[in-house]
């Protein structure tokens, strides 16, 4: 099977590119060639830039794929470009979406794929759907071999995933825990959330690609191991070696102190969600996911710390977190005298 990705190198993505070539798929990698060392041995990369529609079609000219997967598009011009490259050279379009455009706030905390796609917090869960709305049209006009894949919070390695922490500095949180400073957690810390290692996301993506039964549909990937909030910050202490101290802060609080949580937290991760996996688990029968998140977090810090090159802190993160907890605690005073 002959496979073109579009980035490749990402999160999410470098797991299913290892994957990919592992099991005997023929990868093209198409990106600028900006972070070589995240191509797996045995991959082939096209440098060229997918927002440079004349260069792209000259680079793939001769090419024709089994699959297609965009891993950055987030907009419905980038969507029309992508129909129109790619109209004639592939069998299957896969668009990666979110899990982030199903139903704020959900009617049922129970997540399938028929679940309604509505986010009147985050511009960018309104922007995934109306793409996925534009490629289902050109499905049902003129045969558009789409598949829709939307993942939820996925993290490797590489990444400490927590609903606040840093994201160009993951390590961050990290080191706040061991230093005995306080964690700010949303709400009370029991909504429910699943985190999915990015290796078990790959068995069941990879299940997808070449799969005529998947035109037309959408699915979701995620662990079936559902965590609060609270066991998921205590896991992240348990594998830096720490009991953290974890402090509650209403989510309309944090949102109302930093107006640009509000798509990640009132948006995502503040409601409680429960994914269905049966029709992914339909469609690939051998997808499960086995990494429990205690032994993936405890991976991801064990990387870090071998990688002391990357144990870097952000401070203005550090600063944010500080200011909230000094804003609750001034309000709890205030309720208490």
């Amino acid at each position: 099977m002959k496979v073109l990705f579009i980035g490749g190198t990402g999160l999410i993505s470098t797991a299913v590119s290892q994957l990919a070539v592992d099991r005997g798929i023929e990868l093209y990698l198409l990106n600028r060639g900006q972070r070589e060392s995240f191509v797996p041995e045995g991959a082939r990369v096209i440098k060229a830039d997918i927002g440079d529609t004349a260069a792209v079609q000259q680079a793939l000219k001769g090419h024709r794929f089994d699959a297609v997967v965009n891993w950055i598009v987030f907009t419905e011009e980038q969507i029309q470009r992508d129909i129109e490259l790619f109209r004639d050279k592939t069998d299957q379009y896969v668009f990666i979406s979110s899990a982030s455009a199903y139903q704020k706030p959900p009617t049922h905390y129970m997540i399938t794929e028929s679940t309604p796609l509505a986010n009147p917090y985050w511009q960018y869960s309104r922007n995934k759907i109306a793409c996925e709305q534009q490629l289902l049209e050109a499905y049902r006009e003129s045969g558009f071999p789409v598949t829709i894949v939307r993942p939820s919070l996925t993290y490797g390695n590489t990444m400490i995933p927590a609903a606040l922490n840093s994201w160009s500095k993951p390590w961050s949180i990290v080191e706040r825990m061991r230093a005995g400073k306080p964690i700010v957690v949303h709400g009370d810390g029991t909504s429910l959330w699943t985190m999915t290692h990015n290796t078990d996301f790959a068995k069941g993506f990879i299940g997808l690609l070449g799969n005529p039964q998947t035109l037309g549909h959408a699915f979701h990937i995620t662990s079936d191991e559902v965590l609060t909030w609270d066991q998921i910050y205590r896991a992240i202490g348990s594998a830096a070696g720490v009991e953290p101290e974890l402090v509650h802060i209403a989510s309309d609080d944090i949102v109302s102190l930093y107006p640009d949580e509000e798509g990640g937290l009132l948006g995502d991760k503040a409601v409680s969600v429960v994914f269905d996996n049966t029709k992914i688990k339909r469609f690939v029968p051998d997808f499960t996911a086995v990494i429990p998140f205690a032994q993936g977090v405890k991976r991801s810090v064990e990387w870090f710390e071998a990688h002391p090159e990357r144990c870097i802190i952000d401070e203005a993160w550090n600063e944010q977190m500080d200011r909230l907890i000094a804003v609750h605690s001034g309000k709890k005073a205030v309720q208490g005298s």
